[in-house]
């Protein structure tokens, strides 16, 4: 399957065996064991991922072939996802906390011949549903402490089981890989509806690093670059951040343990970060309550204005001397502790998957850790455009990639064309027809807008739009966004489609906040929230009345995507009544 206009850009192996030739014993990857983080280098890493290959074309997978990947982020995710382009196969991500009716459509609809999954457990949940799929192995990547002492993991059992197999068979399916080969079927995490399998080519990926390295040369290709990949390798997101510094000889890190996360930033000290609005979010919520609650809050907040202006006269021109010193003692007292939240060495992070806000992104840069804001979606391999150390415009997602084009149709929406875009979704062209046109242009069902400048603005969702009972069109991320920015809120969700006024429902963070929900406290710290959303709009938009429901919306319970976002139309059926009775006088 190709993807229109693409270019010959190679395949993904070329990034490593590239990399071989000119710097063998360059860092690329690093393994944590045993507390203690562990260096590997690319000549490492081909040897490993040509042995995993080898175990998978002895297992009988051919090129073409879907094979299944379900962990959580790990060093063995990037193994096998190489070893399986090696095999010139194609990988089918599967987030790990999938349930079983996920895990048999994808499996189902991909055509999978083999799964590598994390642990036992979820090959127990790939087992229950294998019944009906083409599944022919499944290997697991932990072995349980009950298994046999001869009992291996997915890794070391594929490189025994491969030894055999000859150089020259690996080079056929390797070699035969070209910029139009598929790489991946990304299963859209689904806000509605039954995931689509998004087909991302070598080239797709190929054109989009290309992009990436370009405009971001400060945080891949600088000396020392590393970075701790903490979210979702079955995202895209985390992908092409693992391609990249694949590509650039980054070293990469590895961790799911988000409970540890700041011990293991602290550890590897990376250089940048990347990661979705809602963890910047977490990292200023708690440091603010933690200020609070040791009696500090007055001195936090004026570290936050400060650091705010500070951000802000960047634009403007060099901040006064008074700003300089006021800046300078809260460095010391205050953002120095923030940085460390983050390893003490980033000076970038990269925020993507939903808007950050202008507030945060102020906040970050005038602490010393400037966050660029890109824009892109699965169907896009990623960014699409993206804010970079030189040219940022905050408030925007930044300018499109080298050979990237946008457009805003009639009605408001962004649409884009590049050699990044998507090829059409796995056996759905009805799908595909609706947002991709002959031309190649994209539909990204995301309003926005284009200043004069070429940075892009979003909006809001097309979607998403609410129209109220007196014909007013509201779009809701404003205001979410900005009630969500509050240290005891978890998420808000705006509805008032065909009501009379604008509403919210709201959930509480249970870090943040231990106490009542009906405490008075609480409420009239939501209620200010609110009346901080109520000043980006006007007042035909501004929300009326609340509601702070009883337990938060998490992915375990099936309203939030692994990427964070709220899944609208499973609150609003759920949480009908609720609804409702905020309309009620």
């Amino acid at each position: 399957m190709s993807s229109p206009g693409a270019l010959d850009l190679g395949n993904l192996t070329h990034d490593v065996l590239d990399l071989l030739a000119s710097r063998p014993e360059a860092v690329v990857l690093a393994r944590r064991r045993d507390g203690q983080w562990h260096d590997v280098t690319v000549e490492q890493m081909h040897r490993e991922v040509t042995a995993v290959a080898k175990g998978l074309l002895a297992a009988g997978v051919r090129p073409g072939d879907r094979v299944a990947l379900m962990s959580k982020t790990r060093y063995e995710w990037t193994i096998c996802d190489y070893a399986i382009w090696w095999a010139g196969a194609v990988t089918v991500p599967i987030y790990e906390t999938s349930s079983a009716e996920q895990v048999r459509w994808i499996l189902e609809d991909s055509g999978a011949v083999a799964a590598i999954a994390e642990t036992a457990e979820h090959v127990e949940r790939i087992e229950s549903v294998r019944s009906g799929t083409d599944l022919r192995h499944v290997w697991a990547i932990e072995v349980p402490s009950s298994a046999s002492a001869a009992a291996v993991g997915a890794v070391d059992h594929l490189t025994v089981s491969g030894a055999a197999v000859d150089d020259a068979d690996l080079e056929r399916a390797r070699g035969g890989l070209t910029s139009t080969s598929l790489a991946t079927i990304i299963y859209t995490s689904g806000t509605t509806g039954r995931p689509k399998g998004c087909c991302l080519t070598h080239g797709n990926f190929r054109a989009e690093l290309g992009g990436a390295l370009e405009r971001l040369p400060d945080l891949f290709e600088r000396e020392g670059a590393s970075t701790l990949l903490f979210l979702p390798l079955a995202h895209v997101f985390a992908r092409i951040i693992q391609v990249g510094a694949v590509r650039a000889g980054a070293r990469l890190g590895h961790t799911a343990d988000v409970t540890d996360l700041v011990e293991h930033l602290g550890e590897f000290q990376p250089t940048f970060v990347l990661a979705v609005p809602r963890v910047f979010e977490k990292v200023f919520n708690s440091a603010s309550a933690k200020a609070y609650a040791d009696g500090k809050g007055k001195v936090f907040d004026q570290a936050v204005k400060t650091a705010i202006a500070r951000s802000k006269s960047l634009d403007d021109g060099r901040p006064r001397p008074v700003l300089r010193a006021r800046h300078a003692l809260f460095d010391r007292l205050v953002y120095g502790k923030l940085r460390q939240a983050l390893g003490g060495h980033a000076e970038w992070a990269i925020s993507g998957g939903a808007p950050l806000g202008e507030r945060l992104a102020h906040f970050y840069r005038g602490i010393g850790v400037t966050v660029l804001e890109g824009y892109g979606l699965t169907e896009t391999t990623a960014a699409l455009a993206v804010n970079t150390p030189t040219e940022q415009r905050i408030g925007t997602v930044g300018r499109p990639f080298p050979l990237t084009e946008v457009r805003v149709a009639g009605d408001g929406e962004l649409q884009f064309r590049g050699p990044q875009v998507f090829a059409g979704y796995w056996g759905n062209d009805e799908a595909t027809a609706e947002i991709l046109d002959p031309d190649g242009w994209f539909s990204t069902g995301d309003l926005g807008d284009v200043d004069a400048d070429g940075f892009v603005r979003v909006t809001g969702r097309k979607k998403e739009i609410i129209v109220t009972a007196g014909g007013k069109n509201v779009a809701p991320a404003v205001l979410e966004d900005r009630v969500r920015a509050h240290p005891y809120v978890s998420q808000c969700l705006v509805v008032g489609d065909g009501k009379p006024f604008v509403a919210a429902m709201i959930t509480v963070d249970p870090e943040a906040w231990t106490g009542s929900l009906e405490d008075p406290e609480l409420q009239a710290e939501i209620q200010r929230a609110v009346d901080d959303a109520n000043t980006q709009v006007s007042q035909a938009e501004s929300i009326r009345r609340f509601v702070v429901l009883e337990d938060d919306w998490t992915e375990d319970n099936g309203y939030l995507t692994p990427s964070f976002k709220v899944k609208r139309n499973a609150v609003l059926r759920d949480f009908h009544d609720r609804v409702e009775a905020l309309f009620v006088r």
